[in-house]
């Protein structure tokens, strides 16, 4: 069987009926897909995004409504000025370049995180991507850029904090929800699935919050390799678990 033939067949097994609201993913193996092949960390980098763009496409296909892609935590700071320079540069061409097909598409596009701390061309860019596409009512695509999920539940409890101290909220009236209503994801479904490529079998900050109930899938394909065939068998494995919540199935 052929690798079209193989896809097509894992498509046509996944029932429509119950794809992923809400699919997470960590793009990992960027730097060491390029390694392998002797190229520049930037080549894996431009790889991993072509793999994002290609991911969407196939998500809003299937009827996926809302993807999160985490793209630079807050600790890729430590990595080396000229490799975050380039990734800062490859995020402008990526938004500027797909900007027009993203409207067109009805993509809705956001970002998640501490936009204010990336260099003024990014956060431009990301700017006029989110104005862009906010009336857009298709797929929706988070990007998570400066992201940290500790960062995220410690701003979450400045803010509750500071709505106590103004008298405008007490303790007790805090619940689940009211956690929920201050992350940076305020307003979207917590994820259903989250996929962790090349190897890996951590969380790595992401979502610490929002993923208490999600399902994992992890696999060994590095981010730039991870194609259709990869997310319809992540999507078969996905639709053959219980989802129980600490519950019983009965």
């Amino acid at each position: 069987m052929g690798k079209g033939e193989t896809e097509q067949s894992l498509i046509e097994m996944l029932d429509r009926e119950r794809i992923p609201v809400h699919l997470a993913v960590i793009m990992d193996g960027n730097g060491r897909w390029a390694e392998k092949r002797g190229l520049p960390r930037a080549a894996g980098h431009r790889a991993g995004a072509e793999a994002l763009r290609e991911l969407v496409h196939f998500c809003a296909e299937l009827g996926v409504k809302y993807i999160t892609a985490y793209a630079f935590s807050t600790e890729n700071w430590k990595r080396p000025r000229a490799e975050v320079d380039q990734l800062m540069a490859l995020l402008v061409e990526y938004l500027y370049r797909e900007l027009d097909e993203m409207d067109q598409q009805d993509v809705c596009f956001r970002a998640i995180g501490n936009p204010e701390d990336l260099p003024p061309e990014a956060r431009q860019a990301l700017a006029d991507a989110v104005q862009r596409t906010r009336g857009n009512s298709g797929i929706v695509v988070n990007l998570a850029l400066n992201y940290g999920g500790r960062r995220e539940l410690v701003e979450a409890m400045r803010r509750l904090g500071a709505e106590i101290k103004a008298g405008r909220l007490e303790p007790a009236d805090i619940v689940e929800n009211t956690v929920q209503s201050h992350l940076y994801t305020a307003g979207i479904p917590d994820p259903d699935l989250l996929i962790r490529p090349a190897g890996e079998h951590r969380i790595s900050n992401f979502m610490l919050w929002q993923a208490a109930y999600t399902e994992f899938w992890m696999t060994p394909v590095l981010w730039p390799d991870f194609g259709r065939v990869h997310l319809a068998q992540a999507l078969l494995d996905f639709q053959r678990r219980e989802r129980r919540y600490g519950g019983l199935n009965v």
